[in-house]
């Protein structure tokens, strides 16, 4: 897949690649060290940006389902990386609701209202995702323009069941017969399951309104003419 003068869409699950390919957007959905690689890969190719695109959980108790979050940087163990202002404000002209404020990348879902508190105390993020630290880290490394573009699936206060978590297969697509088992082992989750649910939807619904306005591109400001006549593939871990 060539990647050359193209932005890259960085997701984990197949329904944000499918939502955030288009013109101009190249997408990579993979995980953990997979990412890393592919995204080592499109940057040497030539990428025109990086944006971190999806779904997030809440750390900010104000923030519902469906709400916007335009990373203004992304916090990680390593440190902090801002995203490229020129693009961030393209981003919320587009989507003028939208909490312009700072994410935190981990290497796990945050599941547990009492880890989202705390996260948020101690980082002042709003968001949680586990793809933004990676590609903001690559993005810097090759000085290629990071945004980080996220709606919110799961609040604050909402228990992330573990069925929702570990029901994904690598390629980022549901694992159905994963989701039953985990429920048969532990159906008290089952609350929370169906919140996780409804809530997927409404941040989907959010994903899928946004991405037609942010158009060709994903809102990057800085593309040449001919690039966006192209429409890229999507290259699954």
């Amino acid at each position: 897949m060539s990647t050359r003068g193209h932005v890259v869409a960085v997701t984990c699950l197949a329904l944000e690649a499918r939502i955030a390919l288009g013109p101009g957007v190249a997408v990579i959905c993979n995980h953990a060290s997979q990412l890393v690689a592919s995204l080592e890969a499109a940057a040497k190719r030539g990428a025109a940006g990086i944006i971190s695109f999806g779904i997030a959980g809440g750390l900010a108790p104000d923030l519902n389902a469906g709400d916007w979050v335009v990373g203004s940087g992304v916090r990680t163990e390593q440190g902090h990386f801002p995203t490229d202002r020129g693009w961030a404000r393209a981003l919320l002209e587009v989507l003028p609701s939208a909490v312009h404020a700072e994410i935190v990348g981990t290497d796990a879902p945050i599941a547990e209202p009492w880890e989202k508190r705390r996260l948020h105390l101690r980082t002042g993020a709003v968001a949680v995702d586990t793809e933004s630290h990676v590609a903001a880290r690559i993005a810097a490394a090759h000085r290629i323009p990071f945004a980080a573009c996220r709606a919110v699936i799961d609040p604050a206060d909402s228990v992330l069941p573990p069925a929702a978590v570990f029901g994904l297969r690598d390629d980022g697509t549901a694992d159905v017969l994963a989701v039953l088992r985990s429920v048969v082992r532990q159906p008290s989750q089952l609350p929370a399951l169906t919140r996780t649910a409804l809530d997927a939807r409404i941040a989907a619904a959010a994903l899928r309104r946004g991405r037609r306005l942010l158009g060709a591109g994903l809102g990057f400001p800085y593309f040449s003419e001919p690039v966006l006549e192209g429409r890229m593939a999507v290259e699954l871990g």
